[in-house]
């Protein structure tokens, strides 16, 4: 069975930085495009950070730009999202996705809270 398994969520200041994780099983990780999407209350949800299978390309949202970043180690099968200089506006649940756009396939972790306090 496929698996997307994330940690690393908690609670943190202002300020602060957290590393989350997201360990894959049941795919070969290294065809995947990974990527990293957040949503809080009342909101959509929303690309944060991406990483392709073929290059490792990135991409981020505007609003994390240079703040996180997006890794992945195909040995261990997971990808990492680095999140430095943390502010209230970043509380959201993350998760992790995984695709193979081209064969229309998905599937989505059961996410991790981040709560940055002011």
């Amino acid at each position: 069975q496929v698996q997307l398994v994330e940690s690393g969520g908690g609670l943190v200041q202002s300020g602060g930085s957290l590393r989350l994780s997201c360990v894959a099983s049941g795919i070969t990780f290294s065809r995947y495009d990974m990527s990293w999407y957040r949503q809080a209350p009342g909101t959509e949800r929303e690309l944060v950070a991406a990483v392709t299978s073929v290059g490792g390309s990135t991409n981020y949202a505007d609003s994390v730009k240079g703040r996180f970043t997006i890794s992945r180690d195909n040995a261990k099968n997971t990808v990492y999202l680095q999140m430095t200089s943390l502010k209230p506006e970043d509380t959201a649940v993350y998760y992790c996705k995984a695709a193979r756009p081209r064969l229309g396939i998905i599937y989505w972790g059961q996410g991790t809270q981040v709560t940055v306090s002011s």
